[in-house]
């Protein structure tokens, strides 16, 4: 496997793997992961669909590509995933994936006119004083030494970085600025999660920097992702032959070593209650999703919060990434990502059913568009500065639903602090019935409080949603703490999704799902195609500059008083770029 960029790989067709059609695939869950690795199987290493087996313990396939209507409760999602142009290998596959909706397109085709027609913004990112804009005016406001900071911290190689915090390299100046308000809630990133992946966010994303005070660099489906991404994923796979094994749980994988070579030989399952083996030979490939950050999810109601099991086991997901630890260094440290979480961590999501127009007005308010117009809303998360929830919810284009009535908007609501009183409800967000959550939101959105009690009540129907590893991703690690996405002489052995460990990527994205299953098939068929490299902004010194012109909030070189970057120019002589490119490319950030 190799990497590639541009255009001339990207539209190649590679060559049929020698002896594909001997082989067979056994892909454990079916979340994005999984079903990115069934397709690339399928498009580019031509294997029969009969060939490749999906297993999934649970009755319906996505894993945590949520939207779904459940009978008995309404309308939920546990979550959102934002997406960006430069998730290259997503867009490579999903160019391929047809649309269940428009006729002889791609659902990257469907996605990139959506996108043109109605382009993601906010008006409105961050409120105050109950449902009151903040008036942030897309400024960072970081102070030269919270600038310093973030500098030594993109310049800090990562093997330095290995179990630190983000506290351990920022102070409070950092963590007092508008630019950690945006982050902490478009990312979920709270102060003790891994500075190396804050580092490894703000590389990835560095020419979206710009656009992260009004969430302009972010994209979305046109529905749910269940709908959106996962059924036409799915619908091709069935198309093909793929086979889905639902009510299938792999207990374990017995790997067998032989010198520097590993290579797995039996999956222990248990099918509808009933344990069986199925032997492998090197000719059977084994894809796992080994963690999952929607395991164990539980659920309330309006009346009934989420129920939390003290002392809970980990579920099926994490155990089997556990088994397979426990046999080989190798294969990561569980661990370290699903265990000692903080009590402080966000763990509650709810979803918000408006049941008539009642909420409407104050949501239209804040957001500065009718959310019922069909396009887009609030552009992405609304954050609450001052909610003692650090309370966040967003509207995405209505119907979120296909079934949804057009007369109802759904809502995702999160706290990022689960073990704080709210400042209505005077619960933490994890004690609270779907009914208070919505209390406190509305509460937060401005509604006043004599009307809170009856609209959250009868206007409301609201799903709490309990994910007791929902930041497992971020916990702080180490080099080795997640295996490589093909172990060090695995002849059949792979790891996906986001626990797997990619090069310069970034988790809690649908990218790296799709980026880990496709290096995965092409390591495993020896695949002639090179996988689309990360996307290179941190290595464009035209985004660099650009980048800190905005993180600067505008100014010029010559107004920082105190910057580093200033005092090395001066040292050096800045008038020595005049009439050179380097002035060129100063002028045009805006830096001079």
């Amino acid at each position: 496997m190799y990497y590639s960029n541009g255009n001339y790989e990207a539209f190649a067709r590679p060559k049929k793997p020698v002896g594909v059609e001997e082989k067979s695939a056994y892909l454990v869950g079916s979340g994005l992961a999984s079903l990115s690795a069934a397709s690339f199987l399928v498009r580019d290493g031509q294997m029969p669909g009969k060939n490749i087996h999906i297993l999934e313990e649970l009755p319906i396939a996505g894993g945590s590509l949520d939207g779904i209507l459940n009978p008995d409760r309404g309308f939920i999602i546990r979550g959102g995933r934002e997406m960006e142009n430069h998730f290259e290998c997503l867009w490579d596959l999903f160019r391929s994936i047809p649309s269940l909706e428009a006729e002889d397109a791609s659902v990257l085709d469907e996605f990139y006119w959506l996108d043109k027609e109605d382009p993601n913004y906010s008006k409105c990112r961050v409120i105050e004083n109950r449902g009151q804009d903040a008036h942030t005016e897309n400024k960072f406001t970081l102070t030269d030494k919270a600038s310093e900071e973030m500098v030594k911290l993109f310049l800090t190689s990562e093997d330095q970085l290995d179990d630190l915090k983000i506290s351990d390299v920022f102070t409070d100046e950092f963590f007092e600025s508008n630019f950690w308000i945006y982050w902490s809630t478009m990312f979920a990133f709270e102060k003790w999660h891994s500075a190396t992946e804050m580092r490894r966010y703000i590389l990835r994303f560095i020419h979206h920097i710009g656009g992260l005070p009004d969430l302009s660099a972010l994209k979305f489906t046109k529905y749910n992702q269940y709908e959106s991404l996962v059924l036409p994923m799915v619908d091709y796979l069935k198309d093909h032959g793929v086979q889905f094994e639902y009510n299938t749980k792999v207990e374990n994988i017995l790997v067998e070593k032989n010198g520097d070579s590993k290579m797995a030989k039996t999956l222990v399952l248990t099918v509808n209650g009933t344990q069986q083996n199925i032997d492998l030979s090197v000719n059977d490939l084994v894809f796992v999703t080994n963690g999952s950050i929607t395991e164990s999810t539980t659920y309330g109601d309006n009346e009934h919060p989420a129920t939390i099991a003290p002392n809970k086991q980990p579920g099926g997901a994490w155990q089997l990434w556990q088994n397979l630890a426990d046999q080989d260094a190798d294969f990561g440290k569980p661990e370290k990502f699903y265990k000692n979480l903080p009590a402080e961590s966000w763990y509650i999501s709810a979803t918000v059913t408006t049941l008539d127009d009642k909420i409407a007005p104050y949501i239209e308010k804040i957001s500065k568009r009718d959310p019922y117009a069909g396009k887009v809303v609030t552009g992405g998360i609304v954050t609450a500065k001052d909610s003692n929830w650090m309370m966040s919810y967003t509207l995405n284009r209505q119907p979120h639903f296909k079934a949804q009535p057009k007369d109802q908007l759904v809502v995702w609501v999160y706290g990022l602090l689960s073990n704080k009183p709210g400042d209505f409800i005077k619960k933490s967000i994890t004690e609270c019935s779907g009914e208070e959550i919505a209390q406190e939101w509305l509460y937060q959105i401005g509604v006043p409080v004599s009307e809170i009690p009856s609209l959250a009540k009868n206007s409301c129907n609201t799903i709490p949603c309990y994910l007791p590893y929902v930041t497992s991703y971020f916990m702080p690690r180490a080099k080795g703490d997640r295996p490589l996405v093909v172990p060090a002489g695995s002849k059949n052995l792979a790891f996906i999704g986001n626990f797997a460990e990619t090069p310069r990527d970034t988790v809690f994205t649908t990218e790296y799902s799709v980026r880990t299953a496709m290096e995965a098939v092409y390591t495993l068929l020896d695949i002639d195609r090179g996988v689309p490299e990360v996307f290179a902004s941190e290595y464009d010194l035209r985004t660099l500059l650009s980048a800190t012109h905005r993180l600067l909030d505008g100014k010029q070189l010559k107004d920082i008083k105190v910057s580093w970057l200033v005092k090395a120019l001066e040292k050096r002589g800045l008038k020595k770029v005049e009439n050179t490119f380097v002035e060129e490319l100063l002028k045009d950030s805006g830096l001079i």
